[in-house]
């Protein structure tokens, strides 16, 4: 008997079915079991964290095989825009990229060209030994990869700010995703997230976006600090990470435990 593999939606598709803004949250601990718990616990998606945290290619793996059974959309941040990186990560099966420090145009043209496939771009070409395609078992994987795959560039500096006009229109960038802590650093404003210069910037990059017909989504762990960029119009945002929760409510636990 045959059996007909299909990967799931990406979050292009997502977010354009979306009928609010997708809500998520950061999985940095680099645990399975901790990402698990996240996607049972009902985000729209759920960010990989591979830049700032202890996850490598093996790990993100099996975070990728612990969420898969639940609907929350997988994103993967990778370390840095590095082609070797992008092919690896696309044939371990990460579908959604997000690739920080995007700066100018011609980053955001490398990053594009990385994840397709010749003519259109420089992805090698390992399908029959990767799990991107389940190992040749999704019908016609070469030809579909545009299908699958998502592509997020991250704004996050005075210079991408000066340079967000060229990237928001550029062919193949899906959407954006904007950083407020190194933002905040480039702008001379450290630890300064919400800043009002900071936060002017950022509106002016989501009404961009916008104005390109791009995505554009956001990290605020202040909740009503979220809102407000919700109500700025964001497509995505992520509201916590994992080990912030664990973090803070471990403290709070132990805190209110001794007061009594």
């Amino acid at each position: 008997m045959s059996f007909r593999v299909e990967l799931p939606q990406n979050f292009r598709q997502r977010l354009e079915d979306a009928t609010g803004p997708l809500v998520g949250m950061w999985a940095c601990a680099g645990s399975p079991t901790t990402a698990e718990i996240l996607a049972a616990s009902g985000p729209d998606w759920i960010m990989i964290d591979a830049e700032h945290s202890p996850v490598g290619l093996e790990s993100t793996l099996d975070l990728l095989r612990a969420m898969a059974p639940y609907p929350a959309t997988s994103v993967v941040r990778l370390p840095a825009l590095d082609p070797v990186l992008i092919k690896q990560f696309l044939d371990l099966g990460a579908q959604n990229l997000v690739i920080p420090m995007i700066d100018n145009v011609e980053q955001a043209e490398l990053a594009v060209a990385s994840v397709n496939y010749p003519p259109h771009g420089i992805r090698g070409v390992g399908s029959a030994l990767g799990r991107s395609s389940r190992w040749n078992l999704v019908n016609d994987y070469l030809n579909r990869a545009p299908e699958f795959i998502s592509l997020t560039l991250q704004i996050e500096s005075v210079e991408a700010v000066n340079n967000i006009v060229a990237i928001s229109t550029l062919e193949g960038v899906d959407s954006l995703f904007i950083g407020p802590s190194d933002l905040a650093a480039s702008m001379g404003y450290l630890g300064q997230q919400n800043h009002p210069e900071v936060v002017k910037t950022i509106s002016h990059c989501i009404q961009v976006a916008k104005d390109a017909g791009k995505k554009v989504g956001i990290n605020a762990f202040d909740p009503v600090q979220a809102r407000d960029y919700v109500n700025m119009g964001v497509d995505f945002i992520l509201i916590a990470a994992d080990v912030q929760l664990l973090a803070k409510a471990s403290q709070q636990l132990l805190a209110d435990f001794r007061s009594e």
